[in-house]
């Protein structure tokens, strides 16, 4: 089986880094001075979790042209890279490749095989051109959680703060063979990866919290733990999170645990800045479409309304945006 991670920055080179350790023949598309240190030094990865040191010289390019066609591709970029890099794909598509959307939010192919009214709606925020609906084609998707975290040191070189989740599941729910294939593997190398039979609930599950304190911390600059203990702005984020549920639950979608219990969780990190304040203070593309803007969009499509996240994604927008942090596809 040929693996290829699309957009190897810090999660897609330790998750390729794991795949190769367990004997994955696994390729990288990357870019910039971590491609130019991989291509000379190879790559390595500690886990400070782990505490395990691993090092790796993968096949690793900029250009998707010269990999060959794949079995299974997992794209980690951003998502607002990764809606404007799908037709960079096409090299690596065979007849029967499986695309694996690692990507924070509601995902592209939300609505494909939904089982539902709504099915086959485009959501706009997350894939505005339709260009990973009409490249990649929803046919291929898989949906896959991404728990892991991670950042790059320096190029070649980089550090896995926590977690090994990866959850796997195809849109209809079935538990088909491409998706068993896929876990299995990545089982082998060391990931929690089951396929679950309700993917969507997995994806809203980790967006529950990303929604609120997300652009919250950014327009704050607060860690997650004093977000949470902050009563007034917890309570916006109570709000923000009361909104996403009920459009949750007009889609279909139940959560395990109370939205208390989802505050606790988020409080109990700690002092951790969201992947979004880092973004804002590293001068990177924020995620905000897909993290906040996404879910005003579905609740325009169920009919619900967002009056909070609707003004506190106006209000991290026009940050990002004189930040010059905002993408704009």
């Amino acid at each position: 089986m040929k693996i290829c991670i699309f957009g190897s920055g810090a999660i897609g080179s330790y998750i390729g880094s794991l795949l190769i350790k367990g004997g994955a023949d696994v390729s990288l598309i990357c870019r910039g001075e971590h491609l130019k240190a991989i291509q000379n030094k190879g790559l390595l990865m500690q886990s400070k979790e782990t505490k395990e040191e691993y090092f790796c010289k993968p096949k690793a390019s900029d250009d998707p042209g010269s990999l060959g066609k794949q079995d299974f591709i997992i794209v980690t970029l951003k998502a607002h890279s990764a809606a404007l890099t799908a037709k960079l794909l096409l090299p690596l598509l065979g007849d029967n490749t499986s695309v694996l959307s690692a990507v924070n939010g509601l995902p592209w192919w939300y609505f494909y095989k939904s089982g539902d009214k709504y099915e086959n709606k485009k959501l706009i925020s997350v894939d505005p051109k339709n260009e990973q609906w009409d490249f990649i084609r929803p046919q291929r998707a898989l949906g896959c959680v991404v728990y892991p975290a991670a950042e790059i040191k320096k190029p070649g070189h980089v550090i896995h703060s926590e977690g090994n989740k990866l959850l796997i599941g195809e849109p209809d729910g079935s538990l088909s063979e491409r998706a068993k294939i896929i876990s299995t593997i990545l089982i082998q190398s060391g990931f929690k990866s089951p396929v679950r039979k309700k993917i969507r609930e997995d994806i809203w599950m980790k967006l529950w919290g990303n929604l609120a304190f997300n652009p919250i911390s950014a327009l704050t600059g607060s860690t997650l733990e004093d977000l949470a203990n902050d009563k007034d702005t917890c309570e916006v984020i109570r709000d923000m999170m009361k909104e996403g549920e009920n459009v949750a639950k007009a889609l279909g979608i139940s959560f395990p645990i109370s939205l208390e219990q989802r505050i606790e969780g988020t409080r109990k990190v700690g002092q951790h800045k969201t992947s979004t304040l880092q973004d804002l203070e590293l001068g990177r593309p924020m995620e905000i479409d897909a993290l906040t803007k996404s879910v005003s969009e579905a609740g325009k499509i169920v009919g619900i309304e967002t009056p909070t996240i609707d003004m506190v994604y106006s209000l991290v927008r026009l940050k990002a945006q004189e930040s010059g942090c905002y993408p704009n596809p």
